[in-house]
């Protein structure tokens, strides 16, 4: 399989059907996308497949050959992703195992609707957090975008 991830090109060697969360983890070493559910549900593992947000535990790596595809790791080299940034501000993180996922989740929303408001967070936003993040990540985007909060 030949993949582009976070700008590099890679070719594994991998079964078709395998979900890509798998192909990143186990095959490029890049941990920072999270297994949570298994069936697309709770958002840990979204990354970006040309610029969408992608629940990756459920999409075979075939289907991304000859995408744009990026991780967590690709957000920024150096946590300066206005999001990121807004994250630390807001002290979302507590567990933090969804965290990659919600930001990922949140970058690709702000892509398409620069200055979201509750409602279209809400709606994009369906990642599940076991500690209850949900207004602090609101708080955090309308940061990162601009807003007041």
């Amino acid at each position: 399989m030949k993949l582009q991830v976070n700008g590099q090109k890679y070719d594994i060697d991998i079964d078709g059907k395998t979900p890509l969360l798998w192909a990143l983890r186990e095959s490029l070493g890049l941990s920072g996308t999270k297994f949570g559910c298994g069936i697309a549900a709770c958002g840990a593992c979204t990354v970006h497949i040309n610029g969408n947000a992608v629940r990756s535990c459920s999409f075979p790596v075939e289907a991304a050959q000859g995408a744009d595809i990026t991780t967590i790791e690709g957000l920024s080299k150096n946590r300066s992703h206005p999001l990121q940034q807004a994250w630390i501000e807001a002290q979302i993180p507590q567990c933090g195992y969804c965290q990659s996922g919600m930001l990922m989740a949140a970058a690709a929303l702000i892509k398409q609707i620069p200055r979201p408001n509750d409602r279209q967070i809400n709606q994009a936003i369906t990642n599940i957090c076991r500690c209850g993040t949900y207004h602090r990540v609101r708080i955090a985007i309308k940061k990162a975008t601009g807003q007041a909060t």
